[in-house]
């Protein structure tokens, strides 16, 4: 298996190094069960991989459903493994539009309605920058979103903040 840092992950997702090394500083070893997943329609399978790798090297344990996942076996994965957060990537622009879809489906199950659930990646075709498409992603019911090019610290610093929360 391959082994990749943070500060080695930043050249891939367009996050500075010296960023990078702050976040990894930032962010402590934490026990998350997290599942990691794309939209429906995503083919895509390397950010998945780079999260994963991320994630694990936080101490996070990855449960990656891989790409193309329908919502239904999504939903009924998640509700199995009960992770402590979901996290859905996206590189084929449809993000907004498959997410806004998926996270109905998600708050609806009664055992996910209060996990947290982030997305981020490549989120519509127009490029990163809509805050209405932000604003409309968070009122449906994600508890962060993350575009394409923000990089990894406001990731990090999110899963470092809800690794404090979590009370096992």
């Amino acid at each position: 298996m391959v082994c990749i840092r943070a500060t080695e992950a930043s050249t891939l997702l367009g996050m500075d190094h010296a960023a990078a090394v702050a976040a990894d500083r930032a962010v402590s070893a934490g026990d998350l069960s997290v599942v990691v997943t794309s939209v429906s329609s995503d083919s895509h399978t390397w950010n998945l991989v780079v999260l994963q790798l991320v994630l694990e090297e936080l101490g996070h344990r990855v449960h990656n459903l891989g790409a193309c996942v329908p919502d239904e076996l999504m939903v009924s994965e998640c509700a199995r493994l009960r992770p402590d957060l979901i996290v859905i990537s996206s590189v084929n622009g449809h993000g907004r539009h498959d997410g806004l879809r998926l996270i109905g489906k998600v708050r609806g199950h009664p055992e996910l309605a209060l996990t947290p659930v982030v997305i981020g990646g490549k989120l519509g075709i127009a490029g990163p920058g809509s805050d209405r498409s932000r604003a409309q992603l968070r009122s449906a019911g994600f508890d962060a979103v993350f575009e394409d090019g923000s990089g990894l610290t406001a990731f990090q610093s999110f899963v470092g903040q809800l690794t404090a929360s979590v009370v096992r």
